[in-house]
């Protein structure tokens, strides 16, 4: 009797920590999937977390933002299976890590690691298939927003169908975000000769007759739509690259130039600038070809237009986007960029299909700038003829927001500075009729 309660008391006492997570065994499969991307060598992140050492050194700090749910950075609080690369724990992997450090962070037998992750270098994709950078550096002037435009020729001798873009800033401390446009006018080179140093200054667009003016919501037509598709995307703080689904792909004509419109934005300190771009070519045959459309506030002008009062704490901002009930608008919304700046608190995005009730596109209900960038969906959402976007957006333009940048607060409108706001949503859209398969041809060449 005494021997059989003896075995009893051990199996008791043996079975939690049997169940003890460990580096070897969890941690660093979770760490793999949902830290990695960032936490290596030479990226965003401050610290890498590749190994035990690394993710002991940290074993507090990871305690506290993971327990606080600063970290991972995943803003949106769809479901997890909604958008490819979700990095949000779960709730089990969450307490496997506060359980692993509660217990003293052990390492484990390091037979159970699993496989490292192949080293892809500085990009999270790997090497591109063209890398372009700015020709020479640039240093912005300290202290206030500066928009600059840098032409980059791509050099190519064939059309081509871009699968994903990647931008390594150069000084990441002063670069605010990036824009990518193409030209094939060659007006952006005449921008640059006749602006002194690197590049030219390049508020509100790239100042060339193919980049995207006036919206005028009274007099949209196909042409009008299609003529939003000349962007390649672009890249903000936190932001990680993600390929288009195989088939689609975004389309760059062998003439174009690339402009790469850079906004700086140093308040102390200023620093050299040379940020490179990373194009990745579709290696299988495009049907659809990706263009971004824009949902905006509009005034009855069809201008961009809102207002922040001064003192506001919950104001809202909304605009909305119907496609003509015509059977060419069908279209499938493939990706998703919500922006505001540092008074945004929350952004939602819905869709209203013809004779439905409203569905979730996205919605971020703790907005943060610093972690923001393009939401590839899992399933691609599909909007018929007729289908309405509506976007809403709410600010805190009062003392209580401690990101406000304004000593006091003041009205505020919309403005590409960083002390303005922005109230946008891009859709990274395809239309349904659209076959390109008959002229398509992937190539598998690479360039240096």
């Amino acid at each position: 009797m005494i021997l059989r309660l003896s075995v009893f008391l051990c199996l008791c006492v043996a079975a939690p920590l049997a169940a003890q997570p460990t580096y070897s065994r969890q941690v660093s499969r979770i760490m793999q999937a949902k830290c990695q991307t960032c936490h290596r060598p030479n990226d965003i992140a401050p610290f890498a977390l590749q190994s035990y050492d690394d993710a002991s050194t940290w074993a507090e700090d990871i305690k506290r933002v993971v327990g606080e749910k600063i970290m991972p950075p995943w803003k949106p609080v769809d479901d997890l299976s909604k958008f490819r690369g979700a990095r949000a724990l779960t709730d089990e992997e969450r307490q496997a890590i506060l359980d692993w450090v509660d217990a003293g962070a052990p390492e484990g037998d390091p037979a159970d690691l699993p496989e490292p992750l192949p080293d892809k270098g500085e990009w999270v994709l790997g090497e591109p298939d063209l890398v372009l950078q700015m020709s020479e550096s640039y240093r912005p002037p300290r202290g206030k927003d500066m928009y600059r435009c840098f032409v980059l020729p791509t050099g190519l001798t064939e059309n081509q169908f871009i699968s994903a873009v990647d931008v390594l800033p150069g000084a990441r401390g002063v670069v605010h975000h990036v824009l990518l446009y193409t030209d094939t006018t060659g007006e952006a080179e005449k921008l640059d000769a006749a602006d002194d140093g690197p590049g030219y200054t390049c508020y509100g667009g790239p100042g060339t007759s193919q980049s995207v003016g006036k919206l005028d919501a009274s007099n949209l037509s196909l042409s009008s739509l299609l003529s939003i598709g000349g962007t390649l995307g672009g890249w903000a703080p936190g932001q990680r690259p993600e390929p288009l689904p195989d088939g689609t792909s975004m389309f760059l004509d062998k003439n174009a130039r690339i402009i790469m419109q850079v906004h700086y934005y140093s308040t102390r300190v200023t620093a050299d600038d040379q940020t490179r771009l990373g194009l990745y070519f579709s290696k299988v045959p495009v049907e659809k070809r990706l263009l971004w459309v824009p949902i905006v506030p509009l005034d009855g002008n069809g201008h961009i237009s809102m207002t922040i009062p001064a003192g506001a704490e919950n104001h809202e901002v909304k605009a909305e986007f119907t496609t003509p009930p015509l059977f060419l608008f069908d279209v499938t919304i493939n990706t998703i960029y919500p922006h505001m700046h540092l008074l945004g608190r929350k952004i939602d995005v819905q869709l209203q299909r013809p004779r439905e009730d409203p569905g979730q596109m996205i919605r971020i209900e703790d907005w943060d700038f610093n972690w923001q960038g393009s939401y590839t969906y899992t399933e691609p959402v599909k909007a018929p003829a007729g289908s309405t976007v509506r976007l809403t957006c709410t600010y805190d333009n009062s003392v209580n927001n401690p990101k406000n940048p304004a000593p006091e607060p003041k009205t505020v409108t919309w403005g590409e500075g960083t002390e303005d706001e922005m109230c946008l949503a891009f859709l990274g859209i395809t239309f349904d009729h659209e076959n390109l398969l008959p002229f398509s041809a992937p190539t598998s060449k690479r360039r240096k």
